[in-house]
């Protein structure tokens, strides 16, 4: 399945449907009254965060939604049916924006979640509406009002327990394929990954968390370079982040800090989410530069660093139960 996470949409709720104008005619009733119903209610266009979606390709091809208009009212004083409502199934974690894509109308944010984006129009009245004692055969019924209609932007943001971060090449699809079932394209140049990638990783039969494989940042991604600040919107949902550095590159303190300063002008207290930092490629590194690059990373993050090798495997078990503590605590 292709991955997308933006999407312009078009919605129009249902008009109403229309009153009518009728009189009662039976047998030895000589002057009936009015008694022309009112129109029913045009459907509603309805967003709802489902489970098992984690894009939005659906809305790249199907891109106009139109709820049906209410039923018209009948004689003897019968309403017309309301339409039904049109549900628009989006991944949880999907942000709507109206057409200037500024202004946030919801934030799909947890399952189940459900939100009107268009309300359909109320149905018009009947003559039987307007009888009265001084007019008593009323000739007048209303059109139903016309449902709302408007341009979206639906924004994904994926939600995930623990976000990979780091430069192009540092290992991280390698990783998140060694700790999970996904399998991310991996090869040995600069932006394999061109899309998140979402795998669960299992601890054991209790516990399990969901990590976030996202696109390598560069310098300058916060304005836009690279592939820019449209992947840095998806770490804002990480509780917690991983940061992945390339043991095998001559300056892992500089990778480090190029990821910081970016995570920092990015904002939305991206800077402040809780970090483990892991110096990845160990099997690539001699005895002496592992000591070395190790040190190095620890003075320049400020904290201890794990050293792993998802390729191999080494020290991946350890790293996997800290994050696992990391996101208990976060949680």
């Amino acid at each position: 399945m292709k991955f997308l996470d933006e999407a312009k949409i078009w919605v129009k709720a249902g008009d109403g449907g229309d009153g009518v104008i009728a009189f009662r005619r039976e047998k030895f009733i000589e002057f009936g009254g009015p008694d022309g119903g009112n129109g029913g209610k045009g459907g509603n266009v309805i967003a709802e965060a489902v489970a098992g979606l984690n894009t939005l390709i659906d809305f790249r091809y199907a891109q106009h939604f139109k709820a049906r208009k209410g039923g018209n009212g009948a004689g003897s004083d019968r309403t017309g049916a309301a339409s039904d409502e049109v549900v628009l199934k989006l991944p949880v974690g999907t942000q709507i924006f109206a057409d200037d894509r500024e202004t946030m109308i919801a934030d799909l944010d947890k399952l189940g979640k459900r939100v009107v984006l268009a309300r359909g129009g109320d149905g018009g009245f009947g003559n039987t509406n307007y009888k009265t004692s001084t007019n008593r055969a009323p000739r007048r019924a209303d059109k139903g009002w016309p449902g709302e209609e408007r341009w979206l932007w639906l924004r994904l943001k994926l939600i995930a327990d623990a976000g990979l971060v780091g430069l192009p090449n540092a290992g991280k699809s390698t990783f998140l394929a060694a700790v999970s079932a996904a399998r991310p394209k991996i090869a040995d140049y600069p932006f394999t990954t061109l899309h998140p990638q979402l795998g669960v990783v299992r601890l054991n039969a209790t516990e399990e968390f969901v990590l976030a494989d996202l696109p390598g940042l560069i310098e300058g991604a916060a304005e836009g370079a690279g592939l820019g600040t449209r992947f840095l919107g998806h770490v804002e949902r990480c509780k917690v982040l991983l940061h992945l550095v390339d043991g095998s590159a001559a300056d892992p303190a500089r990778a480090y800090h190029t990821i910081r300063h970016e995570l920092a002008e990015y904002g939305h207290g991206l800077e402040d989410r809780p970090e483990l930092v892991a110096l990845n490629k160990a099997d690539a590194m001699t005895p002496q530069a592992r000591t070395a690059r190790v040190k190095a990373l620890s003075r320049a993050a400020g904290k201890p660093v794990m050293l792993i090798s998802g390729a191999s495997g080494e020290g991946v078990p350890e790293l996997l139960r800290a994050l696992a503590d990391m996101i208990a605590a976060a949680r």
